[in-house]
């Protein structure tokens, strides 16, 4: 959520900011919204300080006139239909505000949409296969690790099951990455629901703009979680922290859930893209002064998990009509998959600055009676399952069809699926 404060004063750097995220939103309500909302605000302070002096005289008087009781009675009755409508305007004004996006860093690339990213660095050569390489729904059926039949049979279309070495493996990259971001780079493990309640959906960020995107429960308004940087941006919902126990990493390993608007006939084979996937999910809550390394830092650490699997990627900076709704700036990391072509994203690192803990509330204080201050959220997958589970097969194939498994996954599964 923006700081209204910062529409109240600088309202052309809000209108640019949306610009530049190529959006249609209009600032006009609210500042209309707002301006109603602070006079009414005064009415009512004037009102209550009016009462206050009726009732100072009336304490004084050894005879209490009838009129001027009357009078107090009235103010009351006054600043109580001022107290409901001031309610009415402050409820529709957080709405408003809720439907805004954060504003992009003066460093974001400006662009229109994902054509317009660019591609920071690559590591690593895409593998030249001495053979054809087949794309993984072709291995995982011939090896027998994929039924993509009875997952339709249980859930429907983009749903699969994973069969025997193909469930081994991975559940071992799961247990690689948070062993690697755990041991390696300081992150304490946590263990969240997969549902949530709707205000941990508005604090992340996800309501109310992608609730169509969103599998909910109306019966109990349970949602679940399209990832885990849902539970982990409200785990210190509501709470001031202090500044010697920032920056917190957090990294968790949850089930994804999502509603995907696909087009008709794009992915449709394979486990690219599907409505249930499990992911790694990184998290850190800094202090402002240090978000910005702190993202570097993300970043790297994704990214090792890609050098240690040995799979070739890329890193690339979204542009500003890229970005998504909750970060002010982002790096996605692409590993190449030669069975499907294509650079396929299993991570995106983002600095969300105050946006995230100004919905959730979540402060701060630089120093003991320090005044709360709010903390900036960053998240990023580490990685995101299925695709690196596509990247491994496919770069991993052999002549023979069979699978070597990654050196760094070998002692918990084995050397190869064949």
């Amino acid at each position: 959520m923006l700081d209204i404060k910062l529409i109240r004063e600088k309202p052309e750097l809000v209108y640019q900011a949306l610009e530049r995220r190529e959006s249609t939103i209009s600032l006009d309500k609210i500042s209309s919204l707002d301006k109603r909302y602070r006079q009414l605000l005064q009415q009512e302070e004037d009102l209550r300080a009016e009462r206050n002096r009726t009732s100072k005289r009336l304490g004084e008087m050894s005879s209490k006139p009838p009129g001027l009781i009357s009078e107090m009675r009235g103010i009351g009755k006054q600043i109580s239909s001022l107290e409901e409508e001031i309610a009415g305007i402050k409820s529709s004004l957080d709405a408003l505000l809720l439907e805004l996006p954060n504003i992009p860093c003066a460093d974001v690339p400006q662009g229109k949409d994902e054509k317009d990213n660019v591609v920071v660095r690559v590591w690593g050569e895409p593998r030249k296969l001495s053979f054809e390489p087949l794309p993984h729904w072709e291995l995982g059926e011939r090896l027998k690790i994929i039924d993509f039949q009875r997952g339709v049979k249980l859930s429907g279309s983009r749903f699969y099951i994973l069969k025997g070495k193909g469930a081994r493996l991975q559940r071992a990259v799961i247990s690689f990455m948070l062993d690697l971001h755990i041991n390696n780079h300081g992150y304490t493990e946590l263990y969240s629901p997969f549902m949530v309640k709707r205000e941990c959906m508005e604090g992340s960020g996800n309501l109310p703009k992608f609730a169509d995107n969103l599998y909910h429960d109306e019966e109990d308004d349970f949602w679940f979680i399209p990832t885990a940087e849902v539970p982990l941006t409200n785990f210190h919902r509501g709470e001031i922290l202090e500044a010697d126990t920032l920056p917190l990493y957090y990294v968790a390993y949850s089930a994804c859930f999502r509603r995907e608007k696909m087009a008709a006939g794009k992915d449709t084979r394979g486990i690219k893209r599907g409505h249930q996937f499990d992911k790694v999910e990184l998290y850190k809550l800094t202090k402002p002064e240090t978000s910005a390394e702190e993202l570097e830092r993300l970043v790297a650490d994704a990214e090792d998990v890609c050098r240690k699997l040995n799979i070739p990627y890329r890193i690339v900076q979204l542009c500003s009509g890229d970005l998504g709704f909750a970060a002010c700036k982002t790096y996605d990391i692409e590993v190449w998959a030669p069975g499907v072509g294509e650079w396929l994203e299993v991570s995106s690192c983002s600095n969300c600055c105050d946006f995230q803990a100004r919905r959730a509330n979540i402060r701060y204080r630089s120093e003991a009676g320090a005044k709360p201050e709010f903390v900036h959220t960053l998240n990023g997958s580490g990685l995101a399952l299925p695709r690196v589970m596509i990247a491994i097969l496919e770069n991993y194939q052999q002549p023979n069809g069979s699978i070597l498994i990654p050196e760094v996954l070998q002692p918990y599964m084995g050397n190869s699926i064949e």
